[in-house]
């Protein structure tokens, strides 16, 4: 009889708060050594006023940035000179030859000047609605890298190659008047934005990012396939547009990787691995 009672007193003192293991099973992971947060179903109002705040002051800081353009025209002179070391300075013929295809040219400047910000924003809502248990350390591997950015466009400035003295790179925007282009005399992006934060390529940084989780999270064949194509063909449009050169997109890609770990030392795990959904909060936990 005592030990009857022993075994049943040893069941009811299980945590009723203690997910289950398994993947996907919409309960919060425990808190492990070196996780600082556990993951939260997100808020709608929240999320936007995160997002708009956020994006106000990356771009503040980024136009604050000195513009500083003898130092930007050194450091654009020093990277080409480096791949032309490695023999990889190809992005002057890559412009050369789509600028002279006019519909194709035409089409990467509106990619340029418009995916990056609609793909971004498209991956964060299917995420939102979707994958919420993994939202926060997604989005948090997004601002990390953004932020991380700046101190490039603060302490490195650096000259597009369209911008460079000296270099007969065609400002294909500038060319064909491409609305949202930094480069068109009466473009109003162009009067506010630091046209020498060139380094790094947060086109690259995003595009990687949303290409990676397209292609981890997404479940149809076809689908991941256009996730991991993304970031491929930005990687063309920016040097093509003569926007930037390969070694920006390298350095966006660093960027990412500390976006990652800071996401990955925060949750405990790496972004993806987080269940699939989370219990809210105003959910009543069972007795």
């Amino acid at each position: 009889m005592g030990a009857t009672t022993s075994v049943s007193s040893k069941v009811e003192r299980v945590d009723p708060a203690r997910p289950v293991t398994g993947r996907d099973n919409g309960a919060a992971p425990p808190r492990r050594l070196g996780s600082l947060r556990r993951p939260r179903r997100p808020r709608v109002w929240f999320e936007l006023m995160l997002i708009a705040i956020s994006y106000l002051v990356y771009s503040l800081i980024r136009n604050a940035a000195p513009l500083r353009e003898d130092q930007a025209q050194s450091h654009a002179r020093w990277i080409w000179e480096l791949q032309g070391s490695l023999g990889l300075d190809f992005e002057l013929a890559l412009n050369k030859a789509a600028a002279g295809v006019t519909w194709l040219i035409v089409a990467m400047n509106y990619y340029y000047a418009t995916l990056h910000f609609i793909v971004t924003i498209v991956v964060l809502v299917w995420l939102f609605r979707s994958h919420p248990g993994r939202y926060g350390a997604t989005r948090l591997v997004l601002f990390a890298t953004t932020t991380v950015a700046l101190l490039g466009y603060y302490f490195y400035p650096l000259a597009p190659p369209r911008l460079m003295d000296g270099m007969d790179f065609i400002d294909t925007a500038a060319v064909h008047q491409t609305w949202g282009s930094l480069s068109a005399e009466d473009s109003a992006m162009a009067s506010v934005s630091n046209q020498y934060a060139a380094m790094p390529s947060m086109h690259i940084g995003w595009s990687l990012w949303c290409g990676i989780t397209i292609a981890v999270l997404a479940g149809p064949l076809w689908v991941k396939l256009l996730g991991a194509l993304y970031p491929v063909l930005t990687l063309v449009v920016i040097m093509a547009t003569a926007n930037h050169f390969w070694l920006d997109a390298a350095g966006g890609m660093v960027c990412l990787a500390f976006g990652f770990a800071v996401a990955s030392l925060w949750y405990g795990r790496q972004c993806y691995r987080l269940p699939r959904h989370v219990p809210s909060e105003d959910a009543p936990r069972p007795e």
